[in-house]
């Protein structure tokens, strides 16, 4: 029988136990984060923040604070989180209140999860495959005809997980107005070179039916850290933060945040990469005889004529390289992966990995 995949990439514990090895000896191209270290104002605040005896400030004050000035807006309008995966939890407590939600397919399955910890329904609305452009780009016209009767609340990826497809603000601006609430998981955006236009950050500071949450995982690679916020309307934040446990994010994440914040310059340094390795590596993968979907971000959704989990179980076992497996998405089978954008010298051994794991199986 199949191993069921894993609903994220990254589990590299996981897999070095099933493998029989150390976890850095493994090539990580499940989750998609950037593959450079961490900012060195984040291994300083760090160290300036393990005095552990200290409790974090309850109400984390100076991150909201250096978040808000990110973005120009009202500290009061955001709210941190044990990364964006906690702050799902509780928007989608206000959503399974509002009816039926309706869901991307394929998509990211922790809104699933996060509505099931409320009892919420939801209903696929299907996105059809492959796509043709990376955006920015309306939402298609087939998806939005799904939407004519919408219901309730509507949660969207921009740019969607797992097709890197890039949505124009005004697209989400028209669906805004015909939906109780608006979630707008933007995890990716800031990676996405001029993706800043069309994020809806700036106007869900006051718009009552808007939430848009944010991650810093993916653009500072810092999983293990766990640290995202949300911005929304101030009462729907205060709602929130007497619902969840004290002290969500812990002094090290916070000192980090606020460091993270206020250095614009990587950010920069981020886009530059996807804007070259992206093409890059889709070209090269394209060469190799793979159908590659067009990508604003750093992943690639990737597929072959074939089920891919003889390949997966090669590049693992035999090349200590972990791919993500989209089953977890609704709507892709064995045919499909999502590739992580690396740097080059790791990018060029995924290709001769993928080289020797075709040769095999043609042998």
């Amino acid at each position: 029988m199949a191993q069921v995949p894993p609903r994220h990439g990254g589990n590299l514990q996981q897999a070095a136990l099933r493998l029989g090895c150390a976890p850095e000896q493994l090539l990580d191209f499940s989750a998609s984060l950037v593959p450079f270290a961490p900012p060195a104002a984040v291994r300083r605040g760090l160290r300036q923040a393990l005095a552990l005896q200290v409790y974090p400030d309850r109400s984390y004050s100076v991150l909201r604070q250096a978040i808000a000035l990110r973005h120009q807006l009202p500290a009061a309008a955001v709210l941190p989180g044990n990364g964006a995966a906690e702050l799902f939890t509780w928007a989608a407590r206000d959503a399974a209140a509002l009816g039926l939600n309706h869901l991307p397919a394929p998509g990211f399955a922790d809104y699933e999860r996060a509505l099931r910890c409320w009892q919420g329904r939801w209903r696929h609305e299907h996105l059809q495959l492959p796509h043709q452009q990376a955006g920015p780009q309306a939402l298609p016209a087939a998806f939005q005809s799904q939407l004519a009767d919408l219901q309730g609340p509507l949660w969207l990826t921009n740019p969607h997980n797992p097709t890197g497809q890039l949505w124009s603000q005004e697209s989400l601006l028209a669906l805004l107005e015909r939906v109780p609430l608006l979630v707008v998981d933007e995890a990716f955006l800031p990676l996405v070179p001029g993706g800043e236009q069309h994020s809806l950050v700036q106007l869900a500071s006051q718009h009552p039916r808007l939430v848009v949450i944010r991650s810093l995982t993916k653009l500072f690679g810092i999983a293990g850290l766990r640290l995202g916020y949300a911005i929304a309307e101030p009462q729907r934040l205060q709602r929130w933060s007497q619902w969840r446990d004290p002290w969500p994010v812990n002094g090290l994440a916070a000192a980090a945040g606020e460091r993270l914040m206020a250095d614009a310059a990587w950010t920069k340094k981020v886009q530059a990469w996807v804007a070259t390795e992206r093409p890059w590596l889709a070209d090269q993968l394209v060469r190799r005889g793979w159908q590659v979907s067009p990508s604003s971000c750093n992943f690639l959704l990737v597929q072959r004529g074939h089920p891919l989990e003889n390949w997966r179980q090669q590049l693992e076992q035999q090349h200590r390289i972990l791919v993500r497996d989209c089953r977890s998405f609704t709507g892709l089978d064995e045919r499909w992966w999502r590739l992580a954008l690396l740097d080059r010298p790791r990018n060029r051994r995924l290709l001769r990995a993928l080289d020797q794991v075709q040769a095999t199986d043609r042998a």
